[in-house]
This record gives C-alpha cells, structure tokens and sequence, in this order.
C-alpha cells in the first residue's frame, strides 16, 4: 500500500470516527434523524455501542496495517489489535440488533444485517488466525474485516450524493445499506490477489 493510500483512508477513518464521537456526545442528530431516532429511544445501548464501538475499530484500523508499528512495537500492534477486535466484535453484535429492528424495510435490513455477520466472521477468522500464528491468513482477513470497518466512511458519502442527486431518502438508504460495504470487499479482494503482500503500508 503506497503513502499516499493509507494516508487518504486513515484521514478519513480519523475524520469519519471524530464525527461518530461528537454525535454521541451531542445526540440531537440522532435525535432528528427518523432512522435513528426509534433505536435511540427503544435500544440505546445498541445505538451508542454500535456507533461508539464502530468508531473505535474505525480509527484503530489503519495503524495496524503500518510495517513500522508491527516490528519496532509489536506490543503496541497486538494491543491495537485485541481493542479493534472487541471493537468490531461488539459493534457488529449491536450493528445487527439495529438492522433486525430497521423501520426502512427488508432491503436495508437484508443489507445492514449482511454486513454485520460477514464483520463478524472476518474479524473472528483474522483473530483466530493471529492466535495460530498463521500471520500471512491474518493479514487477508484483516483487510477484509477493515473493508467492512469502512463502511461507516461510505455510508457517509454515498448518502449525502444521493440526496444530492435528487433521489429521496426512502430510496437511497436501503441501496446505501448494500453499497456502502459490496464496493468495498470487492476491492479488497482484488487489491489481495494483485498485492504480493497486501497489508504491509510503507507510510511513516
């Protein structure tokens, strides 16, 4: 992964998980946000873990992928590492509590909940296979549990275009809720079929 690359998806990781914090700590938008506000009243644990939880493994990402993190502070990495999978771990669980309880129909649903399961199973295989030592496996499932880890920073453009677009919210959120994740795995896998060694970032 080049400089530049890992540079733009960490901007805006940081950028898009900075954002997720203040919500929470200011939840009005939450509030005046019909999809959300529902979950707020009736699950706010899902809510605030989902999104607090989501945002942590968010930030976190990017620096795991770092070579100079991984060999001058291995410690550090497997520490960032254990918090990112409990990170993803918990949002997920919370993820897929709030897309069984959507109001905006079985095409969200079907899409939220898909990506919850799948964060789930990769995220668990990139850890099970750290626990094995079986580093090459770890690092291809971590890029595939980060792909969907960036759903957050696509969910957040890919609304705001389509609004722009023209086309109402009813119809935009439920497609969102596919494209915000399908893009990004299907990138990952062909960046790890054309990338010798597809997590090791070069940034410093």
């Amino acid at each position: 992964m080049t400089r530049f690359l890992w540079s733009l998806m960490a901007f805006f990781a940081v950028a898009i998980a900075l954002y997720a914090f203040y919500i929470l700590y200011d939840p009005s938008f939450l509030r005046e946000n019909d999809v959300m506000a529902h979950h707020l009243d009736a699950r706010p644990w899902a809510v605030y873990g989902h999104i607090g939880l989501g945002a942590l493994a968010l930030a976190i990402g990017p620096f795991q992928f770092l070579t100079q993190v991984r060999t001058r502070a291995p410690e550090l990495h497997r520490t960032m590492g254990r918090t990112y999978v409990v990170a993803c771990l918990l949002a997920g669980l919370c993820g897929i509590v709030l897309a069984l309880r959507t109001a905006m129909g079985p095409v969200a649903l079907m899409g939220f909940a898909s990506l919850g399961i799948l964060w789930l199973v990769t995220t668990s295989f990139a850890f099970t296979k750290a626990r094995a030592r079986d580093f090459t496996a770890h690092r291809v499932w971590m890029v595939r549990s980060y792909a969907l880890t960036y759903a957050a920073v696509a969910l957040r453009i890919y609304i705001p275009v389509g609004l722009i677009a023209g086309f109402d919210f009813s119809v935009v959120y439920p497609l969102v809720a596919w494209a915000c994740w399908v893009p990004n795995l299907i990138f990952a896998e062909i960046f790890l079929r054309n990338v010798r060694t597809p997590v090791v970032a070069q940034a410093a």
